[in-house]
Parts: C-alpha cells; structure tokens; sequence
C-alpha cells in the first residue's frame, strides 16, 4: 500500500481484519511481523520515536476526555498552547460554537470520561486535538462510527475543509466517508 503525500486514503474491510492494527502498525506501537512500514521511505524501526509522533495526530473512534476544563483536554497534544490556538482549532473542528455558548467557554469541565458531552461533541474535541496538533500526517480510525447522520457529516466536512497539507488515513466501513478518500483499499483476512 502506498499513501501519496496530501492525499486522503480510506481503509476499509469486515471487523477484525486488521484495519486499526494497521494504523498502529504506521504509528508504530508495534512493529510489523513481514515486510515494512517506511514514511517518506525511511523504516519507522530507524526513526526517532519523538520525532515519528511530532509528524502524526491519531484520533480513535471514541476519543476520551480526562476530568479538567474542555482547554485542558484539547490542549494535551500541545502543552502550553495558546487560547487563540485552541480556539481556532475548535473553529476548524466545528465546536468553536458551543464552546461560546457555554457560560464558562473553555473553562467548562468535560465531566468524568467526558460526560458533559454528547459523542458528536467528544468526537469534534478529538478533532479540534488533530487540527492542533497540525501534524501532516494524520490517522482516523472510526472517527464517525458512534456518530448520528449530522455529526458524522460535520466531522467530514472539516476533515475536507481542512485536509491542506495533510495526509490522512482514514478507517471506515461507512460508504459515507468513502466521498471523502482519494483512493480505497480494502483489507482481508
């Protein structure tokens, strides 16, 4: 498989087949049995672990908030992040709204596992992550699989709106999420 710098490229196949192992296998968390994972050719083995994650933003199909402020849980990919850079990275994940609307913007407790919102909400926090983190390399697994209709269409339409300079991969059984890819490959056995 190859994935073409600034292109989107879907992944997708029955359950177990292999679809998030092989996102973790481009993150390296694990190493691969046969063959080999190489970004911009080099093997991920030879690359310096820091230097591999400064490259990419992973966000799961359920993306988990930690008791503390909504600031506190997006600016965990970049400590030390400045408001304007967390606001315009909710703006790019379409959350930038309802964090206004709330009374105390983003000083808002998420609650325990992010209770105080619902799952399209928790999904645009993990993308608000992704976009600021900016990493050109970018891996989806499931992003909208837990979403409704409506949520699952804002986090494409900002994933599209926002897709220049980044590679990403994207885990999906959705034919939705197919108008979004490049190109498909689709995983067995």
């Amino acid at each position: 498989m190859r994935v073409a710098p600034g292109s989107i490229v879907q992944i997708c196949g029955r359950s177990g087949t292999g679809k998030s192992t092989l996102c973790k296998l481009l993150m390296r968390f694990w190493d691969p049995k046969q063959g080999f994972v190489a970004i911009n050719g080099q093997d991920v083995k030879r690359v310096n672990t820091s230097s591999l994650r400064a490259t990419q933003s992973y966000m799961t199909q359920d993306t988990h908030l930690f008791a503390g402020t909504l600031r506190d849980n997006i600016a965990l990919v970049k400590p030390g992040a400045t408001d304007e850079e967390i606001l315009e990275a909710c703006r790019k994940a379409d959350i930038d709204e309802l964090i206004a609307r709330l009374p105390d913007g983003l000083d808002t407790q998420a609650g325990e596992l992010g209770s105080a919102l619902s799952s399209g909400e928790r999904q645009r926090i993990g993308l608000a992550r992704v976009f600021l983190h900016d990493a050109p390399f970018v891996l989806l697994d499931e992003p909208t699989s837990n979403l409704d209709s409506l949520s699952e269409a804002q986090v494409l339409n900002a994933l599209h709106r926002h897709r220049e300079g980044k590679t990403m991969v994207l885990v999906s059984h959705r034919a939705s999420t197919s108008s979004l890819a490049d190109e498909c490959y689709m995983l067995e056995r």
